[in-house]
């Protein structure tokens, strides 16, 4: 049986997994990614992952420094404006406009937004560039043995890898996070998400829009034009039989549908990729250490996709993580340096899971009293000023 070493073993070749291979390898360290499904780079094909990623500005020098930053910025769509329309009236039309727009704080936009399986694309190739670094798709970790001075993982091909330091990256079940013995809280709202783009007639402007009525928000992010035509990507979240019946209806009888959710917001939507359906929960691990672990991304925490905290929250992980490597090479994966990663993201954390819970418990009201007091609520929280850009900076994760 094979046996290598290596600085750090990523398991999960997700694109938070890809991002941190690309973080470590670009400031020197050996890195070795596994994940056990080879990445799908088409938008076309089969399992492509349609949702998108909106970058938030604080993740943006993190791909910079992965080298990751020039191969993304032609593809992505700004988020200059976040605008919250409420809905929730006796019929769906807008009845609250506000807009969060980011020339407020800041000469920036909030973010820039790409689609999933692109970025994957851009991640694998610059892997490639790479020669500290392998990428193994299609290979899975299959068991852990951690020592105080090394993990030794076992791949599924057979290779035995030791190393200083194993990054959990591999998804709200982690087989890496179990296997340490970490356990989770876990919160299911009976929710469930559809994924897809739409063309529209109407420009977005740079414009990420939630369409607030019950059940969840219907939002919808910009992209860039596609075949000449202003293009948005859609996060319809609903409960979860309704979701499974809407991803079931012919393509006619659901862009009836999703239409009249919109609100008509951009005018006449038309589909122009498949349907997802993912699950929504709220999730958070006990620690995000173990010995010669740390969990990132998916495996430390699971929120609702709401104000594009997910992804964000896994940079702010893999920025700190990184901080703590480069400050100290010679002790990587040691137990004050992992203690330290704790120490400084999960009380961040647990405060975002706890503040996007409320926020998507608020999206799901349906009676309409409820629906009421939501709208009265945002239309009071937006009139002052200094709570609008500090709710703003807030969701940026700056002061």
């Amino acid at each position: 049986m094979d046996r290598i070493s290596t600085d750090i073993l990523i398991s999960g070749g997700g694109v938070a997994g890809l991002t941190a291979a690309a973080a470590f390898g670009s400031a020197g360290f050996n890195v070795i990614c596994v994940d056990p499904a080879p990445p799908v780079t088409d938008g076309d094909a089969a399992g492509a992952d349609m949702r998108t990623t909106a970058f938030l500005q604080p993740s943006l020098q993190v791909l910079r420094d992965a080298g990751l930053w020039d191969r993304l910025a032609p593809h992505a769509a700004d988020l200059q404006i976040m605008r919250i329309v409420d809905a929730g009236g006796e019929v769906a039309e807008p009845r609250i406009t506000k807009d969060f727009d980011a020339a407020d704080i800041s000469d920036l936009p909030f973010g820039w937004n790409l689609p999933n399986w692109l970025l994957r694309r851009e991640m694998v190739a610059r892997l490639a560039e790479l020669p500290n670094v392998e990428f193994r798709p299609g290979v899975a970790t299959q068991s852990v043995l951690t020592r105080e001075a090394e993990a030794l993982v076992t791949l599924s091909d057979g290779t035995r890898v030791s190393a200083r330091l194993l990054i959990a990256a591999d998804g709200r079940n982690s087989p890496m996070r179990n296997a340490v013995g970490i356990d989770v809280t876990t919160t299911r709202y009976g929710q469930k998400a559809l994924a897809f783009a739409v063309t529209h007639p109407l420009p977005h402007d740079n414009v990420s829009t939630e369409v607030h009525r019950s059940g969840g928000p219907f939002t919808l992010v910009p992209l860039p034009d596609r075949d000449g035509k202003p293009c948005s990507a859609i996060v319809w979240m609903e409960h979860g039989p309704e979701v499974l019946r809407l991803a079931a209806l012919p393509e006619a009888a659901f862009e009836q549908e999703m239409n009249a959710r919109s609100a008509g917001l951009y005018g006449q939507l038309t589909l122009v990729t498949p349907r997802s359906v993912w699950p929504i929960i709220s999730q958070i691990a006990e620690r995000f250490d173990g010995e010669r672990t740390a969990l990132l991304a998916e495996a430390a925490h699971v929120v609702p996709p709401i104000g594009a905290q997910g992804l964000n929250m896994s940079l702010g992980d893999l920025r700190v993580l990184l901080e703590l490597a480069q400050a100290d090479p010679a002790n990587l994966g040691s137990k004050a340096m992992l203690t330290a990663y704790n120490r400084r993201r999960w009380p961040e954390v647990k405060a975002r899971v706890t503040g996007i819970d409320l926020l998507n418990r608020a999206s799901m009201m349906g009676a309409q009293g409820l629906r009421d007091m939501r709208a009265g609520a945002l239309n009071a929280l937006y009139s002052v000023a200094p709570v609008r850009k500090t709710l703003m900076k807030a969701g940026l994760g700056v002061r």
